[in-house]
């Protein structure tokens, strides 16, 4: 059997790529070179605009147009099973958008919907979470509006905790992750973590990693009582699963 090609758009931000073609690697089982996935990843960041910039209106130019060519080289190259670790462009004006441009032959996988599979099939006792992410995503209802479907309930972190903890501790260039990714700086690490903290006290069963930066800087499994979801490591799971399913085969 061969495996189908994984194609990862990088550069959204660039390390979560990096990471996310790791944990790709840690989780396939494999005791040689070629039992590994083949996998492909593209990274041109210079190109795709910042998903909450668009969000938030500060451009009006869609990164999903960016996604979209990214993709195409990827799947020129062979690849057949998309994923890309950024749960921000997984808000519906983006993800739409790149959606119409994915061929039928090739399979995307939705971030966002695996992770409200993992939780539903995993952890069926989780009726509520809360998420960590960019203000994009946040605003954006990206979580709350495929959970939903699943009947969990999820919280958000107050406006004032997410414009001064969790934002900045991902873009702000003194200390924020996009500017110090490896190693993480501290004062990231600390406001992540009081902001997962805030959402356990609130209630959260789980508190979701929602941005493929934040896992750089949490790598623990659980925040007081609350269970920690690694999204990037749910994708690297998916994608894994996709790249091994047999083609059906007709009458």
């Amino acid at each position: 059997m061969t495996n189908k090609m994984i194609g990862i758009v990088g550069g959204v931000g660039s390390y979560a790529g990096i990471d996310l073609i790791k944990k790709v690697y840690d989780l396939t089982e494999a005791t040689s070179d070629q039992e590994h996935l083949p996998v492909s990843m593209l990274s041109v960041p210079h190109k795709i605009i910042d998903r909450t910039k668009y969000l938030m209106g500060e451009t009006d130019i869609n990164p999903g147009i960016a996604i979209s060519e990214i993709i195409a080289s990827l799947i020129a190259s062979g690849s057949s099973i998309i994923g890309i670790p950024c749960n921000t462009a997984h808000a519906r004006p983006i993800l739409s958008l790149i959606e119409k441009s994915i061929p039928e032959s090739c399979v995307l996988v939705n971030l966002i919907e695996e992770v409200g599979m993992h939780i539903s099939t995993k952890h069926p006792e989780i009726s509520r979470v809360g998420v960590l992410g960019t203000t994009g995503t946040i605003l954006a209802k990206v979580y709350p509006e495929v959970l939903s479907k699943y009947n969990i309930e999820v919280i958000q972190p107050s406006e004032d905790i997410q414009d001064l903890f969790v934002h900045p501790s991902i873009y702000d260039t003194s200390y924020g992750i996009k500017a110090f990714s490896n190693p993480v700086n501290e004062k990231a690490k600390e406001n992540l973590g009081m902001a997962a903290t805030y959402l356990s006290r609130k209630g959260a069963q789980a508190v979701i990693l929602g941005c493929t930066e934040i896992p750089l800087a949490i790598q623990y499994e659980k925040i007081e009582d609350s269970l920690i979801i690694d999204a990037t490591t749910v994708l690297a799971s998916a994608l894994i699963r996709e790249s091994r399913k047999m083609e059906e085969v007709g009458p």
